[in-house]
């Protein structure tokens, strides 16, 4: 952890958060990941022993609490702290700034499936779902091929990464990058649909109402930050 000697909110912040890798941590404990296995996953390149080290420098700065529910392997849990959770107020606007200014096209190596369920997993609106429990199949191909499901309820969301065995109300299969361009708001869900060869299936009126299940929240906050910067281009 860096020193850097200066009675500064931003210094005294970077003292914190500013190793590599530790504000992605956070981003993905913002998405809902508790255990050290999932974020491991998440975070392709990171060793287990450097996440240990930035959970454990994580923890003694009073971000995050670490949690032993009953014995087992997922027993161990990572919960951010009231501090930690505030940190939304830097991760948002970080992801605002890099779509607007830092982020081209994506190449291969940087599509991540699993973070991307993680991120939608945030924006299920449970109110808007049909029934007491829906179960979404995603099946990625092109760059990857890769299969996860979304368990959702009015009370929770689980992603899960190994078939859970339940009966499937929708089949969305998708090209990975493609499916990025849509949830990063670079394309809209009618233009995949049309253009992207994104399809969705199950019963016609769960297909209709399944783009209604998320906020697509960050999906138009990036289409703004986008549309700023050509605006800004364009005027220079």
């Amino acid at each position: 952890m860096s020193n850097y000697g200066q009675f500064c909110p931003v210094a005294k912040t970077l003292e914190i958060l500013g190793d590599r890798w530790t504000l992605l941590i956070v981003r993905n404990m913002l998405c809902g990941m508790t255990h050290f296995n999932d974020l491991e996953r998440s975070l392709p390149g990171i060793s287990r022993s450097l996440l240990a080290r930035r959970l454990r420098q994580m923890q003694q700065a009073g971000v995050i609490d670490k949690q032993m529910n009953g014995s087992g392997r997922q027993s161990t849990e990572y919960m951010l702290t009231t501090a930690g959770r505030e940190l939304h107020t830097i991760i948002i606007p970080m992801m605002m700034w890099g779509e607007a200014w830092a982020c081209g096209e994506p190449v291969g190596e940087e599509l991540d499936a699993l973070l991307m369920m993680w991120l939608m997993r945030v924006d299920v609106q449970k109110a808007r779902l049909p029934k007491n429990f829906v179960a979404v199949q995603f099946d990625f191909h092109g760059v990857s091929s890769e299969t996860y499901w979304l368990l959702m309820t009015p009370v929770d969301v689980s992603v899960c990464i190994t078939n859970p065995g339940y009966e499937i109300d929708v089949l969305v299969t998708a090209d990975l990058a493609a499916y990025h361009q849509l949830w990063y708001g670079r394309i809209t869900y009618d233009e995949a649909i049309r253009d992207y060869g994104v399809t969705v299936e199950g019963l016609p009126r769960i297909v209709r109402a399944f783009p209604d299940w998320f906020a697509w929240r960050t999906a138009n906050g990036m289409r703004h930050a986008r549309a700023a910067r050509q605006r800004q281009s364009a005027m220079a």
